[in-house]
């Protein structure tokens, strides 16, 4: 990741001017309809010196509780260090924004790249303005974390928008009447299990504009619309209700407010997302139709909301079954609609133009790219030109073409460094200069890599061999322990426990790009033993925890570093007809943490923390979502567990925010759901470390150590760029079929 091309600008943090009064109370059922709103300020960063104010529907006493505070005092107890992390899909991306001139909505000419080919750049919108259908505004990741940008030809650098600098997510910007709407997720919740993404907007006249708050404190939105005029504002909700679990089609409904009443919300249709207006009085939205393909919906209603008392209103269905449908972009008042499609025929996503009267398909992207996906389709106001955004292509001039091996993010908490591994399970030498990864986590042979911690270089100690779950050995700087098999396989499948040595003098001499190391490799579990996985190191390096299914049912077993069960022995930590799975070793020896369907185990989508001596005694389980009894706490579903240095903290992914964007408008995302946290080991502090709409996990932490910078951002010049090939390999979503 690029360093913002723009002079850095004063950071400030984020000051909260809390009032002596008591917080409103809040609803205990509110209504899409009415919702009164408690009013805090606080001052946020904008892109210039100037100061604005953000006005929040949230009461007083929830910004005091807010976990993604950039600016708390650390204290010792504080959780610090560096965490190394997984992404789904992400360092694949290589988003651009393109766009294409129409003429009778038939493509006329060859694409138009608007933005500069750093980071990720995504969800883009025309201005509201005819005559200008080059200026876009847009998202992108190219300081760490989504931030708004609008670019234009002949602009030298995006320029930066009004953000909200606490904020780790921001999504889908619109401009119209010179206001920003934009979706953040920076406000807390006051419950676990829903989603932090709201809506806002900010003026960009004033030299002290204001970002308000337009969804409802304890309401989640996504996907924003604003009619053609301003007057109405569309929006995906999920009103108060509390996330089901789902995330192939979230249970959201198409809400409207008027813009200038954000009080007062209409439920106009309900099951819906990403809803685009025609005019002022009809939307389209995707949803999925009984049939099982997802389409376009219209729904129609009078320009007063006050007038019509016949919410919710019954959609139309507009495009026909055969094919998918979504994320609509209705070409103004023309009777046509621009959505994404695929098809039978392709397993890329592409952009079409639909004709609701004659119920014709024009397509658009296939003719110009067969084999990209193409996503998030938006149109000009005079409906004369059509965007995306797609992979960038591995040709693409002045841009980065190299994915970085260590992608440094923007955290949660002040005293964390997050880097992105582009790779999987990460686990770090004892001595924090190198990274033992799988390079690429399928069944394909992605064998086990290492990496120099500044992310300069890389090495191969196994090759075509399909290698998962690492342990560096805290004892010995030339010892990893890993698993050696298919993956997400069942208990009776033979996966083995591997213990892996090579010489660090290998390491250091002419280095080659993908040299491979010489190693040996010795399987410490017997053939025929079932499932051996996610083995962990205790911190004297003599024993190696790890799941087994071997009886039947995945439990946890401690076998001999260095023998194994040949000599060494095995022995029993946990039994019984459930998964245990997943165990961290803790730094001192004293726990071994894991997660455990023990509670509930007819039930093998949930997961606790639990943590145990390794005797085998004071077994206990961790609450994260809620106390002992309470019925948050079996929707957890927390994986890859591991503790900090202190080992008075636990690092985990969990569900436990929801989802923060329509996974329907991403790649693959296997958990769309899938956020890491922090917490205190006695089950206080909980923290949310990453907030996107894609799935992170497979941490590891370290601390103590001093990470160099180079290498983990690449550079602006081909000759600068460390890393591998950007290709734009990634999976539409797996559960479209």
């Amino acid at each position: 990741m690029l360093p913002p091309p723009n002079p850095p600008q004063p950071q400030t943090e984020l000051v909260f001017i809390i009032g002596t009064s008591q917080p409103e109370p809040l609803p205990t059922s509110p209504t899409p309809q009415q919702v009164s709103l408690p009013q805090t300020t606080s001052k946020i960063q904008l892109p210039t010196t100037t100061t604005a104010t953000i006005i929040t529907s949230s009461p007083p006493h929830s910004s005091l509780t807010i976990p993604l505070s950039l600016s708390a005092a650390a204290t010792s107890m504080e959780p610090n260090g560096t965490i190394l992390f997984t992404t789904v899909g992400r360092p694949e991306y290589g988003f651009d924004i393109f766009t294409v001139k129409l003429q009778s909505h038939q493509l006329t000419g060859p694409e138009r790249r608007l933005t500069d080919g750093h980071s990720v750049n995504f969800n883009a919108q025309f201005l509201d303005e005819e005559d200008d259908t080059n200026t876009i505004v847009f998202v992108s990741e190219r300081t760490g974390s989504p931030r708004i940008y609008l670019t234009r030809p002949g602009l030298p650098h995006p320029r930066p928008l009004p953000f909200v600098s606490d904020s780790l997510f921001h999504d889908r910007p619109i401009i119209k009447k010179d206001r920003l709407y934009f979706i953040s997720a920076h406000e807390k919740p006051e419950s676990v299990f829903k989603s932090w993404s709201a809506l806002y907007s900010a003026s960009l006249v004033q030299d002290k504009g204001e970002i308000t708050r337009l969804t409802p404190y304890g309401c989640v939105d996504y996907s924003p619309a604003v009619s053609s005029s301003g007057k109405f504002v569309a929006v995906a909700s999920y009103g108060s209700r509390t996330w089901g679990g789902e995330f192939n089609e979230l249970n959201t409904d198409i809400v409207v407010f008027d813009s200038s009443d954000h009080k007062n919300r209409v439920v106009v249709s309900e099951r819906g997302g990403w809803p685009s207006w025609s005019g002022d009085s009809a939307i389209y939205f995707h949803r999925k139709a009984d049939d099982g393909w997802w389409s376009i919906f219209r729904v129609d209603f009078l320009e007063n909301l006050a007038s019509t008392t016949e919410f919710p209103i019954a959609p139309i269905r507009v495009t026909p079954s055969g094919l998918h449908c979504f994320t609509p972009a209705a070409m103004h008042d023309s009777g046509k609609v621009a959505v994404a499609t695929r098809r039978r025929s392709t397993k890329f996503r592409h952009i079409e133009i639909f004709d609701v009267e004659s119920k014709t398909f024009t397509p658009i992207t296939e003719t110009l790219n067969p084999n990209i996906h193409h996503y998030n389709p938006f149109v000009s106001p005079d409906s004369q030109s059509l965007g995306y955004h797609r992979f960038r292509g591995q040709s693409c001039a002045n841009g980065v073409s190299k994915i970085p091996r260590l992608d440094q993010v923007t955290s949660a908490v002040k005293e964390l460094r997050m880097l992105r591994v582009n790779g999987s399970f990460p686990s770090v030498s004892p001595d924090g200069d190198l990274v033992a990864i799988n390079h690429e986590f399928n069944d394909n042979g992605g064998g086990l890599s290492i990496v120099k911690m500044d992310g300069s270089k890389r090495w191969t100690l196994l090759k075509g061999r399909t290698v998962f779950y690492n342990s560096w050995s805290p004892a010995e700087k030339n010892v990893i322990y890993t698993s050696i098999g298919p993956v997400f396989q069942s208990a009776k499948v033979t996966v083995q426990i591997a213990r892996i040595t090579f010489d660090l003098s290998d390491l250091y001499g002419d280095y080659r790009e993908h040299t491979i190391i010489p190693c040996d490799l010795k399987v410490l579990t017997e053939e025929h033993t079932g499932n051996n996985a996610f083995p962990s190191c205790s911190p004297d390096g003599k024993s190696v925890v790890f799941r087994s299914g071997r009886s039947g049912h995945k439990n946890l077993y401690i076998v001999d570093a260095v023998n194994g069960e040949f000599e060494g022995g095995i022995r029993q930590l946990t039994d019984g007809p459930w998964i245990d799975t997943m165990p961290s070793w803790s730094p001192k020896g004293d726990l071994i943490a894991f997660s455990s369907n023990r509670h509930n185990p007819s039930d093998v989508s949930t997961f606790s923390i639990y943590v145990i001596k390794p005797d085998g005694s004071e077994l206990r389980r961790i609450h994260v979502a809620g106390p002992e009894g309470s019925s948050e706490v079996d929707k957890e579903r927390i994986n890859h567990v591991c503790f900090s240095e202190s080992g008075e903290w636990l690092l985990f992914a969990a569900n436990l925010s929801g989802v923060t964007a329509e996974p329907v408008s991403w790649p693959n995302q296997f958990q769309p759901y899938g956020d890491l946290f922090v917490m205190r080991l006695d089950g206080s502090g909980l923290k949310r470390l990453t907030c996107s709409g894609y799935e992170n996990g497979t941490p590891t932490w370290i601390s103590g150590v001093d990470v160099a910078t180079r290498g983990l951002n690449v550079g602006v010049n081909d000759e600068d760029q460390v890393g591998d090939e950007l290709r734009g390999e990634f999976d539409e979503p797996l559960w479209i079929t």
